[in-house]
C-alpha cells in the first residue's frame, strides 16, 4: 500500500495523469509539489500543518490562497480513497463542524482565532426551535401521505431563525411570523414566509394548540406581480441567432458541446422543454422510429411521451450520429447529453445555454438579466397559439392538448406562459370581430 509523502512522488505523478487534460495542469503540479514538500519538513500531515502552510507568507492575495486550499483538498481527498493517507484533515474540521466547504474551513484557518470562527460557524441543528418538533411531524405527516413535499428548506430556514432570537418561545406566532416577513429581501419572499407560518398554524392547531393564522396580504400579491420579471418572446430571427451561435460555440476541448448545444436550443424551442428535462434526458427517452421522446419523473410527478416534427427528428438524428462517432456509451440508461466524460449537470446545461443567448446578442436592454433560458419554453406556447390563428384555427379547444404537452396540471398553468404579443392581440381581436355579428344575435335574441 502506497504512503505519502513518498520521495520519487509516484503518487503526485499518478494524480495529475488522472486529471482531465487541461493547461492547469502544471500549476497543479507545481502547487502541490510545493505542498507536499512542506509537510515532509513538518514530518506530520494535520490540522496545524495544513494552517502553517495557508498563513505562510507567500506573497499571494486572500482568493488566491483559497482556490489552491480547495486543489490541495481534492489531492487529500484522492489520497484517502487510495489509503495513502488515513485523513483529510480539511474534511476533518469540514465533519466536525459542519462546514459545507473547504473555503470556509480556510478562511478560518487563516483567522488569528480559527477555533472560535469555526465554532462560531458550527451550523445549528435542525429544528432546535420551541417550535421545531411541530414542523418536524409536520413535513414527516406529508411524505407519509405521500407527497414529495420539498418545501422543507422553508421550515427549516423559519427554525434557524427562531433559534436566534431571543426569547422566541414567549411571543405569539403571529409575532413571530410577522418580525420574519419583514426580514424578507423581496414581495415574493415575504409571501412565501407568510405561507409558511400559515401552514405551521394549521399544524399547530391540528395538534390542538390553538394560534391565529398570520394574514395574508394582498397588496404583497399585487407588488410580487409588479416585480416579477417579464418573458421575453424571441422572435423567429432571434431564435435563428440562437441557434447559429450555438453551432460557432468556441470549444476547443469538448468538439462535440456546439452541436449539444444547438439540439438543446431546438428540443427547449421546438418541444418546450424545461432545463432540468433536458439535462435529465437519456438515451432510452429517444425513439426515432416512432418519432417520440419521453419526459420521465418530471414537475408534479408528470411523465409524458412527445411527438417531434420532422425537423426536431433531424436534428436529433444528427446529434445521435455525432455522438456515435465522439465514441459516447449508448446504453439505455446513459444520459443522452455528454461532457467529454460524464453527463451534463441542470447546473451546466442552464449556464452553457446562457452564455449561448449572450453570444448570440440577442438582448433588448430591458429588466435585470435579459432574456432568460426558460423564456424558449413562454415562446413556443406564444408561437403555437399565433400560428393556430394565422391558420384560422380556434385555439381554446386546444389548450388542453397543449397543456398535457408541457407537461401541466391544468390550463391555467399554461395560460400563465401565453404572454399577450401584438400579432397575437391582433389575431385575437380580429376572430372577435367576425363572429360579433352572430353573437349580437345571440344576444338579442334572434337565433
Amino acid at each position: 500500500m502506497p504512503t505519502w509523502p513518498d520521495k520519487d512522488e509516484s503518487l503526485l505523478n499518478e494524480y495529475i495523469r488522472q486529471l482531465p487534460p487541461s493547461k492547469k495542469r502544471i500549476t497543479y503540479r507545481r502547487l502541490i509539489r510545493r505542498f507536499q514538500h512542506f509537510v515532509t519538513k513538518r514530518s506530520a500531515l494535520n490540522q496545524q500543518t495544513v494552517r502553517a502552510w495557508l498563513c505562510e507568507p507567500s506573497g499571494r492575495c486572500i482568493q488566491t490562497t483559497l482556490v489552491r486550499a480547495q486543489w490541495v483538498n481534492r489531492f487529500l481527498d484522492w489520497l484517502v480513497a487510495r489509503r495513502a493517507i488515513a485523513l483529510n484533515p480539511f474534511a476533518e474540521l469540514r465533519r466536525k463542524y459542519g462546514c459545507r466547504t473547504t473555503t470556509s474551513i480556510a478562511m478560518a484557518l487563516l483567522s488569528p482565532n480559527p477555533i472560535e470562527v469555526l465554532e462560531a460557524r458550527r451550523p445549528l441543528p435542525c429544528y432546535g426551535s420551541h417550535l421545531g418538533a411541530a414542523m418536524r411531524e409536520h413535513v414527516n405527516r406529508m411524505r407519509t401521505l405521500g407527497f414529495r413535499y420539498a418545501h422543507e428548506p422553508r421550515f427549516l430556514r423559519f427554525d434557524r431563525f427562531l433559534q436566534q432570537r431571543p426569547g422566541a418561545d414567549r411571543e405569539s406566532l403571529a409575532t413571530l411570523v410577522r418580525d420574519y416577513v419583514a426580514l424578507a429581501p423581496s414581495a415574493s419572499e415575504k409571501l412565501l414566509r407568510i405561507g409558511t407560518g400559515r401552514v405551521l398554524a394549521r399544524a399547530l392547531n391540528r395538534s390542538g394548540i390553538p394560534v391565529e393564522l398570520p394574514k395574508w396580504d394582498r397588496a404583497l400579491v399585487q407588488e410580487m406581480f409588479r416585480q416579477r420579471c417579464r418573458p421575453f418572446i424571441y422572435s423567429m430571427e432571434q431564435v435563428n441567432q440562437l441557434l447559429e451561435a450555438a453551432l460557432s460555440f468556441p470549444s476547443p476541448l469538448a468538439a462535440l458541446r456546439p452541436l449539444t448545444l444547438h439540439t438543446m436550443l431546438v428540443l427547449a424551442y421546438c418541444a418546450g422543454l424545461r432545463v432540468g428535462e433536458i439535462a435529465s434526458l437519456k438515451f432510452e427517452d429517444l425513439d426515432l422510429t416512432a418519432g417520440t421522446i419521453d419526459v420521465r419523473n418530471t414537475k408534479f410527478f408528470k411523465a409524458r411521451r412527445l411527438p417531434l416534427s420532422s425537423s426536431v427528428l433531424s436534428a436529433l438524428k444528427n446529434y445521435v450520429e455525432a455522438r456515435r462517432r465522439a465514441g459516447v456509451p449508448e446504453k439505455p440508461e446513459t444520459p443522452f447529453f455528454w461532457n467529454k466524460r460524464r453527463p451534463y449537470s441542470y447546473i451546466r446545461t442552464e449556464a452553457l445555454l446562457r452564455q449561448v443567448i449572450r453570444r448570440a446578442g440577442v438582448n433588448t436592454g430591458n429588466g435585470r438579466g435579459g432574456p432568460r433560458v426558460h423564456d424558449l419554453r413562454h415562446t413556443f406556447v406564444v408561437h403555437r397559439m399565433t400560428t393556430w390563428y394565422r391558420q384560422g384555427i380556434n385555439p381554446q379547444p386546444r389548450l388542453p392538448y397543449l397543456a398535457a404537452y408541457l407537461g401541466h396540471r391544468d390550463i391555467h398553468s399554461t395560460l400563465v406562459y401565453l404572454t399577450i404579443t401584438q400579432e397575437l392581440l391582433q389575431h385575437a381581436s380580429d376572430r372577435f370581430r367576425s363572429a360579433e355579428p352572430n353573437l349580437m344575435k345571440v344576444i338579442q335574441g334572434q337565433s
